[in-house]
């Protein structure tokens, strides 16, 4: 093991691996340094748990002369039999290194060790990396070298995971607040956040297609439940829309209860009025499927859903908005609150999809005039269109 060479890729890691742009790059750079300094290393894995509620995890492989495998893992994988006997759960429980030399019996323990053997390897160590707050991910470390790790190799791997933990717990706060950030308030306000709008005022205007839903009937239906199945309920409602939101190029702003705000920002270069709004209305029809075909079932009876859903077309403002140091990234103006109140009339009228004129003037999706409404706190009345496809109900209590 060359000792000056190990230290310059200590202090290039303390750095900041800066020929390195990316956490995979700096993996296959890190590695490669250590192989040319003398640690024999064969298959490398780094495994850095997130704050994340659909995500536990994330797992970099790096292998001589191959790209940096990089994937992520669920939540279930806590309750699969294989990461319960896997050398990594005691490093993630108890912060402790483990050591797997294949030609022990001992290690037969670890399942893993069968795998390793059909590559060659001949031994293996999980080593923590422990964050300064004490928080514990975890590496593996193998070798195929004729009688596994000396002790100066384990020694120069115990000296490489400290910088690395320090690398990896930076980038890994950057990268939790911009996931914590997206889950929470959207990717668009999120990007803006982290790119420094975050002082109460800071706004923007933008055009966009506004989507403003509510779940008809639910102030009877959280009435009679209890509150966790409320929840439940909910949170399978707002299933049938974030997605199909998503998938059509909109953020989602707001729940509040049981509605729900969404924006699908029009580009204000491209005029694409026409594209957004078609993909608006194909995210619509595929909520209304989606709530259509929930039912819950509650004691003997089985509960179905309907909600009302506005769509309009106009001009908001996008920003910071709040008191003291709470604040909220949402957008106001009198285009939501046009589309707020045509969500009362999709109500009152029985319909499930309802849009302003500007709105089924632009997009094209077979829209029915339904009349003319006045609109509380707006001077004019305002034309309402409906779905042809859509055959209106009785409204909801």
């Amino acid at each position: 093991m060359n000792a000056s060479e190990l230290r310059d890729i200590i202090e290039w890691m303390i750095g900041g691996a800066r020929s390195a742009p990316t956490p995979p790059q700096m993996m296959a750079e890190c590695c490669e340094r250590l192989v040319r300094a003398g640690l024999p290393l064969w298959r490398i894995g780094v495994f850095v748990r997130t704050l994340h509620p659909e995500i536990y995890g994330r797992h970099f492989f790096w292998k001589p002369g191959a790209e940096v495998e990089t994937g992520t893992v669920d939540h279930n994988i806590l309750d699969s039999p294989e990461f319960a006997v896997s050398p990594l759960s005691t490093v993630f429980r108890q912060g402790v290194e483990v050591r797997a030399r294949l030609d022990d019996p001992a290690s037969a323990r670890f399942p893993i060790v069968v795998d390793l053997q059909a590559e060659g390897v001949t031994d293996y160590i999980a080593v923590p990396l422990v964050y300064t707050d004490g928080f514990v991910n975890a590496s593996s470390w193998t070798t195929r070298q004729p009688g596994g790790f000396t002790d100066e190799q384990l020694d120069a791997i115990r000296s490489i995971a400290v910088p690395l933990a320090r690398y990896i717990e930076i980038i890994t706060l950057r990268r939790t607040a911009s996931l914590l950030l997206d889950t929470y308030v959207g990717n668009r306000a999120g990007e803006r956040i982290m790119g420094g709008q975050i002082r109460r005022g800071h706004a923007d205007t933008m055009d966009a297609a506004i989507w403003l839903s509510d779940l008809r009937g639910f102030t009877a239906l959280s009435d009679r439940l209890p509150a966790e199945t409320v929840v439940e309920i909910l949170n399978l409602y707002f299933d049938c829309q974030v997605s199909a939101i998503r998938d059509h190029g909109g953020e989602v702003l707001k729940f509040m209860g049981d509605g729900l705000l969404a924006v699908f920002p029009i580009d204000e270069y491209l005029g694409d009025e026409v594209q957004v709004c078609s993909r608006v209305l194909e995210a619509a029809r595929a909520s209304r499927a989606g709530v259509e075909a929930l039912q819950f079932a509650n004691g003997d009876a089985v509960e179905r859903f309907r909600f009302g859903l506005a769509l309009h077309l106009g001009r908001v403002l996008y920003g910071n908005i709040g008191g003291g140091n709470r604040l909220d990234f949402t957008c106001i103006g009198p285009a939501v609150n046009l589309a707020a109140r045509l969500e009362k009339i999709a109500g009152r009228l029985g319909r499930t999809v309802v849009a302003s004129e500007r709105f089924a003037g632009i997009s094209d999706g077979g829209w029915s005039d339904l009349g003319e409404f006045p609109i509380a706190g707006f001077a004019k009345a305002e034309r309402v269109y409906g779905l042809y496809d859509e055959a209106p109900v009785a409204a909801a209590s």
